[in-house]
């Protein structure tokens, strides 16, 4: 017995290692660790984040055969940017900051970050993030509110101000700085909620040389809220759709990568290779509409059975819980599940940079933002690149993504997009032909416009223009 025990755990540790190994070939946005526990309930998988230091430098990964290009941001080498995030987290925005950082210390920019609200405190996610970007040449200055603060952003060639939160920096630390500072201050906006549209975060922004911001409805809204309700007037504002890196392509493009990790995936979750799996991959809050999602899957299931419908069998995974604290809105989730007795057909993951694996596990990445929607939704165009098509809400920067009836299905936001995503559901697990359609659709698509050279190239455009509007104000 103990000889076959010990054959298996080699086994496994070898498995192990072939997954880890996939891994850490991926971006910041979805990569620092992948481990899954052993012992999981019937209806959730608890998936812990092992954040670790990583250096790039000591993986051998597969080359990315790309003819060998000057990047467009090559015009950076050398000059000073500050950028300053809110929080420094998992979430989009920082996420997407941090990229930005890596992108412009690859041409020789000298890049500092400085993190408003900094946890007095430093927590593991917080450490992992601060030492990736020290280990590629970002400078992080501790105190957001100290001297050193105020003497980079006076000195630096450019200032990033990352969402519109972050616009209470520009008061609480420059003071009497901030008239020098606005000229060169570009602000990204990643924001759709009307709290966000107050003088106390945005009362500079007429001033600024630009705003960046990832979506064209996006756009419109800060365009005329700002108007109505501030009465203030926007900068020159860029849109600019975001990319999914290299690293992330590679894995999309690795069939062989993609068929370890769903087969580990759905080991985990304990579904059948031949089950058909509907993900929600997103922090979990009600403005994600997980509630409504949920509701709308329980819907297909009783919409499959009243048709005696003859599938396998159907599951929704919910990734981005948080099972060291339930929320009362996460409490409310598992209660439903519970009463409509989907335990066995629906998993919690928690939330996870790694998304990567799940998105090669799955069938159907399902975008289901309430309200105004998402900004632009990130993880949409990476479900693209692994070839699912998307079920989303018809609301926000999705519209700008998923082509209606090309690559996904849209719905309406809101309870009465409920049945409506119920049968769209249903569709493309009755329909194999149509849902592998859209899923190559879906990634023809981000060949053509979604790639990480198609937004260097487009935050390029916007850094070349800041820096003109820059040199003219100073002639002026």
């Amino acid at each position: 017995m103990a000889k076959h025990s010990s054959v298996a755990m080699a086994l496994v540790r070898k498995r192990w290692l072939t997954v880890v190994a996939l891994l850490v070939m991926l971006s910041v946005t979805t990569a620092i660790a992948f481990i899954v526990r052993a012992n999981l309930e019937s209806s959730s998988c608890d998936c812990h984040i092992d954040v670790k230091r990583y250096n790039s430098s000591s993986v051998s990964a597969k080359p990315i055969e790309v003819a060998v290009t000057q990047s467009p941001l090559s015009f950076m080498k050398s000059k000073i940017v500050l950028l300053v995030s809110h929080q420094l987290s998992l979430s989009g925005g920082p996420l997407l900051l941090m990229e930005l950082a890596f992108l412009l210390r690859g041409v020789g920019a000298e890049v500092c970050w400085i993190t408003n609200q900094r946890p007095s405190e430093t927590n593991n996610v917080v450490y992992s993030l601060e030492h990736k970007m020290l280990h590629r040449g970002v400078q992080v200055v501790v105190s957001a509110k100290g001297q050193e603060a105020i003497d980079t952003a006076l000195k630096a060639d450019l200032v990033v101000l990352n969402t519109a939160v972050a616009g209470k920096w520009l008061d609480a630390v420059l003071k009497e700085h901030v008239p020098r500072v606005l000229p060169k201050v570009l602000w990204w906006i990643h924001e759709m909620r009307g709290h966000y549209f107050s003088l106390d975060y945005v009362k500079h922004l007429p001033y600024v040389a630009g705003a960046m911001i990832d979506s064209h409805v996006t756009a419109e809204y800060w365009k005329n809220r700002t108007h109505e309700r501030l009465r203030i007037k926007m900068p020159k504002t860029h849109v600019v759709h975001l990319g999914n890196s290299n690293e992330l392509m590679e894995i999309a493009e690795d069939s062989v990568a993609k068929r370890i990790l769903k087969e580990h995936v759905r080991e985990s979750l304990g579904v059948r290779n031949e089950d058909i799996l509907f993900a929600l991959i997103n922090s979990v809050n009600r403005g994600k509409g997980q509630d409504l999602f949920l509701r709308s899957f329980y819907e297909s299931l009783q919409l499959i059975q009243e048709r005696k419908l003859q599938l396998p069998s159907i599951h929704a995974v919910v990734v981005g819980s948080d099972m060291t604290s339930h929320s009362k809105f996460e409490t409310e989730l598992r209660n439903f599940v519970i009463s409509k007795k989907i335990q066995n057909y629906v998993h919690f993951v928690n939330k996870t940079l790694t998304v990567a694996p799940y998105l090669a596990a799955v069938d159907v990445l399902v975008q289901n933002s309430q309200a105004r929607g998402e900004c632009f939704g990130r993880i949409t165009i990476e479900a693209m690149a692994f070839q699912l098509p998307v079920l989303g809400t018809a609301a926000g920067g999705t519209q700008e993504i998923v082509l209606n009836g090309t690559t996904g299905l849209l719905h309406p936001a809101g309870k009465e997009g409920i049945m409506p995503l119920a049968k769209n559901i249903v569709k493309l697990a009755t329909h194999v032909e149509r849902r592998l359609t859209m899923g190559k659709k879906g990634y023809e698509r981000v060949k053509d416009r979604f790639l990480e050279h198609h937004m260097e190239e487009r935050i390029a455009a916007v850094l070349q223009d800041v820096f003109q509007k820059a040199k003219g104000d100073q002639r002026a």
